[in-house]
């Protein structure tokens, strides 16, 4: 009865042995996986926010295929964490080849710096990329590292410009004045901005409301030209508005916002202007 135990367990050790010499032999010939940084892509991009995506490119130059194990990765704008993607579990790596890593994060301006326009006035926001990427392999997993940092450019608020308002339908009762306005798109990129709604003041006396509906996007480096009328009642009037109204130069202040995403981008024109008749 003893013979077979034994001979049994010489068998098992010889297997063993056997499996760990193969183990041993993979891994002096299984060749380590890179993660490179690649590139950072912005897309999505209005004054309320943008996507940051980050792109890795993962190689597997060995003769078998690996996969996405685990994935541990962190964003940071301006030192504060964002909630990002990334690839899921289970992705897989063709022998000798390679994939590009995806790892996009779409965030509010406003949840970085707490208050949106503080962000705006950035020229440049600073963001790192931390974590490591674990590879599903025949050795078993293997951690790379994910580290990298760089800036991009922050969007900038749209110029507006008055130009010089004209009256019209001047009757007894009151007068409308069209005020021309120019906004226009100072970055490269195009920028969509919503409405502009505010409230226009002559020589500091209010005139009225005035709400432009969306505006859709503006091309980079490009301008759109607005009429925005208002009708005056002249009994009601100040005098530096009926002064206006009669034509000549006035101090024009025009206080508004441009609502973009459920977000408010504050804007002040204050401009001297001939009234036209």
């Amino acid at each position: 009865m003893k013979r077979p135990l034994v001979a049994a367990a010489l068998v098992l050790a010889l297997l063993g042995s056997s499996c760990a010499a193969l183990l041993d032999l993979l891994r002096s010939s299984f060749k380590q996986p890179t993660l490179v940084y690649k590139s950072v892509a912005l897309d999505d991009i209005s004054l309320a926010g943008l996507t940051l995506d980050t792109v890795w490119r993962l190689e597997n130059p060995n003769a078998v295929g690996i996969s996405l194990a685990s994935v541990d990765y962190a964003l940071f704008i301006e030192n504060k964490q964002v909630v990002a993607g990334a690839p899921k579990n289970g992705l897989t790596i063709p022998p000798n080849g390679g994939i590009d890593l995806h790892f996009p994060a779409n965030f509010r301006f406003q949840d970085v710096a707490g208050v949106v326009e503080t962000f705006l006035t950035k020229d440049t926001a600073a963001w790192r990329a931390e974590g490591k990427l674990g590879v599903q392999t025949p050795i078993g997993v293997l951690q790379l590292p994910i580290q990298t940092q760089g800036s991009f450019e922050v969007p900038k608020v749209p110029q507006v410009a008055l130009g010089n308002p004209r009256v019209s339908n001047l009757s007894f009762n009151g007068a409308t004045i069209d005020f021309p306005l120019t906004v226009t798109n100072r970055n490269s990129f195009p920028l969509p901005v919503g409405g502009l709604e505010g409230q226009f003041a002559i020589a500091g006396a209010p005139v009225g409301t005035v709400n432009t509906g969306d505006l859709g996007k503006l091309d980079g480096r490009g301008a759109r030209q607005l009429s925005l009328p208002l009708n005056v009642n002249l009994f009601n009037a100040a005098s530096a508005v009926q002064r206006a109204i009669a034509g000549g130069n006035q101090q024009v202040q025009f206080n508004a916002a441009f609502n973009v995403a459920g977000q408010r981008v504050p804007i002040r024109v204050d401009q001297v202007v001939n009234f036209l008749r």
